[in-house]
């Protein structure tokens, strides 16, 4: 064993006893030292004689040394003056707000920020949750003879006995035909995003709803598609409009949500779906039919599902379990011809492997146990409770000259405000109140209202609809009340 202490060079050990080469026992050392700091920035080595003379080596293995030291990025040696020490190269964090820029078009609304009062998410009451049926649920699924196998890795496509559930009830209702698959997807959500991947290229056309959703809106403007928004009127799209974009850029997907629209709550009648039908066949286009809300229908008369209205079967069906059991389970599904299903299925495969199993096996056993349908029948009962209360409360509580969508089912209700309110300048107030809401903005594609706002009530009960109508009713009218008095809007209050 060696040690010698050169310079600022210290604590020299070398074994020439060692496995390890003496050149490299050298390097190691010296880059050691040079990695904690002991030997600083722009130090000077002992020259490769000198050190070789001290440490008993030949020079070459100094040398050697000194050759993968420079390699390394670690000294640097000039020619007449020596080796000096680089050191490891600087540390530079990545500027993270750089490498994420994007366009605030892009970005997904925020959390809701945190109220007494919410009418900002679209989601059910957790106090209508049957925790008990559901516990209950859980425990049988566990204990059954498929349990080891539910919880081990499965078909992208899906857990398969769910699947076939699924579909046997969609065959009966007439949504799926004889060239038609299921493909189980962590919510509609990724049922879009599938599409997406699968289907939509830089540059083509979707066509959506507008004022819509801004998770399906902000999931197509990342696939870098061209999007195009036509208006939603109390029958849901407008057609002739959508008839014009059509003509004029042929679109490569339309997707469109019948049945109680997100946000407006407007459902398309029979002549429009048929009407819509007509126009993606003539153009050519894949038509996705997002019915997450379609099990949530308090009055009047069910209409058929565009699925079911296509003797083709080439539209495609998206539901989830999420509006009408456990949003927190993730469990959705599409039904789509046999090509584009598997296609799906594959890119799926890259993005999650598989679907989570046990999620699926639970709310089988829900289903078939009969849970479910009373679950259903419970949380459709409130709903209509529910809705008729954010009705009565707009129709008392609102200012004169609002308008608002008057629909018969679903989450979600669509509020216009007079001119010149503006929905999102007035939230910061409403939320110093204890009440909140989602301001038009989000939901625009091509057409912002700024007196546009969003209530969604099915999670809140009846007494909370009608204290925080009465809240905002208050603000929306105190503030016309100041506009009027002065004649111009005042200035926007800090969102919080």
């Amino acid at each position: 064993m060696v040690l010698i202490v050169i310079g600022m060079l210290s604590h020299i050990q070398l074994d020439p006893q060692s496995e390890t080469p003496l050149y490299r026992q050298l390097f190691d050392l010296i880059r050691d030292q040079i990695e904690s700091g002991t030997l600083a920035r722009g130090e000077r080595l002992p020259p490769t004689r000198e050190l070789a003379v001290q440490l008993g080596l030949n020079r070459t293995t100094v040398s050697a040394a000194y050759e993968r030291l420079e390699t390394d990025r670690l000294i640097q040696g000039h020619v007449g003056r020596g080796s000096f020490v680089r050191g490891p190269e600087p540390r530079i964090a990545l500027a993270w707000e750089q490498v994420l820029a994007e366009d605030e078009g892009l970005r997904l609304a925020g959390a809701a920020p945190e109220a007494a009062i919410s009418f900002a998410t679209s989601r059910p009451s957790e106090r209508l949750f049957p925790l008990d049926d559901f516990r209950l649920t859980c425990a049988e699924v566990l204990a059954s003879s498929r349990a080891a196998q539910i919880l081990q890795l499965g078909s992208p496509a899906g857990y398969a006995p769910l699947r076939e559930h699924l579909a046997e009830g969609a065959r009966s209702e007439g949504a799926a035909r004889a060239g038609d698959d299921v493909v189980v997807t962590s919510g509609c959500q990724q049922g879009l995003d599938l599409l997406q991947r699968v289907l939509v290229r830089p540059g083509d056309t979707v066509i959506v709803e507008d004022p819509v959703y801004p998770g399906l809106r902000t999931l197509f403007q990342h696939s870098g598609a061209h999007l195009a928004g036509i208006p939603v009127g109390p029958s849901g799209i407008d057609i002739d409009a959508l008839e014009r974009a059509m003509a004029a850029h042929p679109p490569r997907l339309v997707v469109v949500t019948p049945n109680f629209q997100n946000p407006t709550g407007a459902t398309m009648p029979l002549d429009s779906r048929l009407a819509l039908l007509r126009l993606a066949r003539q153009a050519r286009a894949v038509l996705a039919e997002n019915d997450i809300y379609g099990g949530l229908r308090y009055a009047g008369e069910r209409v058929p599902t565009i699925k079911e209205l296509d003797d083709t079967g080439d539209t495609v069906l998206l539901r989830s379990f999420s509006k009408i059991a456990f949003p927190g389970l993730r469990v959705g599904w599409v039904v789509a011809p046999h090509p584009l299903a598997a296609r799906l299925a594959e890119a799926k495969q890259w993005t999650d492997l598989h679907t989570d199993q046990l999620s699926q096996a639970i709310l089988l056993r829900f289903a078939e146990s009969g849970r479910l349908a009373a679950h259903h029948a419970r949380i459709v009962a409130a709903g209509a409770e529910r809705l008729h209360a954010v009705l009565e409360a707009c129709e008392r509580r609102l200012p004169a000259g609002s308008r608002f969508s008057r629909p018969q089912g679903g989450m979600n209700l669509w509020v216009r405000l007079p001119e010149p309110l503006d929905a999102g300048e007035l939230l910061g107030r409403a939320q110093r109140e204890g009440v909140s809401y989602l301001p038009g903005r989000f939901f625009a594609v091509s057409r912002h209202e700024p007196g546009g706002l969003r209530l969604s009530f099915a999670g809140l009960e009846p007494a909370e609809i009608r204290k925080g109508v009465a809240v905002l009713g208050e603000v929306f009218a105190d503030e016309m009340d100041r506009v009027r008095r002065t004649g111009r809007p005042g200035p926007a209050p800090a969102m919080v």
